[in-house]
């Protein structure tokens, strides 16, 4: 069954010292657009996220966001770089006693002069948070699929109803165009007449075969059978693929080139309106299926 582009799912797992946090936005897109947000000391597991992402997801433009917390340690500590410390307070003290002053280097001198004190993140161990991320990432896409899929059967039934009311059309035009060669017929005798106020006797053997001619210009058997074919392949991938959405799109321009074709041969006023309507819920169809993965 198809699925639609659009869903949100959250997960999260504690294990300790670990918490992560995942969420998943979808929306409608040509292609599958993925971003993801990481922390940036976690910046490393981008591409299996990605990855996992593209493993399960064809089609949408896709928002990952990941929260990676580690409890058992400080985010970042603070440490003095030893080495820079001892060179300046060389370096001071070598100036003092060079310009003679009895000043002794303090240590408010050392931390103004900068680089003394840094900050340390503490090392993290990917391997570690990744067996964490990848379960909740694989709940969070399971949950995400469910309501794409719920989504995409909402908007499947919506479609076959509409189907069903393009088939039932066809077969009203199919019926109409059976019905050309004897209307062409009485048109011509009633052209004819009028013309020459029946002063003329007429030919029924020139007039069917004018009337053939006629029917064989507006003959649409050709695109009705295409037309039917493409509907039931319709049919067919609304309940195959979930990521239908590409071939659909295909066939709604075939079956739009068909029905224009008849619009175009056929010449019968109650056909033609059917064939408006039909080409009216083409479009409709169309801007349901631009949602589906």
């Amino acid at each position: 069954m198809v699925r639609s582009m659009t869903g949100f799912a959250a997960a999260a797992a504690e294990v300790p010292p670990f918490f992560v946090g995942v969420e998943i936005r979808s929306t409608n897109s040509r292609f599958l657009d993925l971003a993801v947000r990481l922390p940036t000391v976690y910046q490393d597991l981008e591409e299996r996220v990605r990855r996992a992402v593209a493993a399960r997801i064809a089609r949408g433009r896709v928002e990952i966001r990941v929260q990676i917390e580690e409890k058992s340690v400080p985010a970042s500590f603070v440490e003095a770089d030893l080495p820079r410390a001892r060179a300046v307070f060389q370096a001071l003290s070598q100036l003092a006693e060079t310009l003679g002053l009895r000043e002794r280097p303090t240590l408010a001198m050392l931390l103004s002069t900068g680089g003394i004190l840094k900050a340390v993140t503490p090392g993290v161990d990917p391997e570690a948070v990744w067996t964490v991320l990848e379960g909740c990432l694989a709940r969070a896409l399971a949950d995400l699929e469910a309501m794409r899929a719920a989504e995409g059967g909402r908007l499947a039934a919506d479609l076959v109803a509409r189907l069903d009311g393009i088939e039932a059309a066809l077969q009203e035009i199919r019926k109409t165009a059976a019905e050309l060669v004897p209307l062409y017929r009485q048109r011509l005798e009633a052209r004819i007449v009028a013309l020459t106020q029946g002063l003329v006797e007429l030919d029924s053997s020139r007039i069917a075969q004018e009337a053939a001619f006629l029917a064989d210009r507006a003959d649409i058997s050709e695109e009705l059978v295409r037309a039917e074919s493409h509907l039931v392949e319709f049919r067919r991938l609304l309940e195959g693929s979930p990521a239908a959405g590409r071939p659909l799109g295909f066939l709604l321009q075939e079956l739009n080139r068909e029905f224009n074709t008849m619009g175009s041969k056929i010449g019968n006023a109650s056909a033609s309106q059917a064939i408006v309507a039909v080409k009216s819920e083409l479009e409709k169809i169309r801007e349901q299926v631009q949602n589906l993965e």
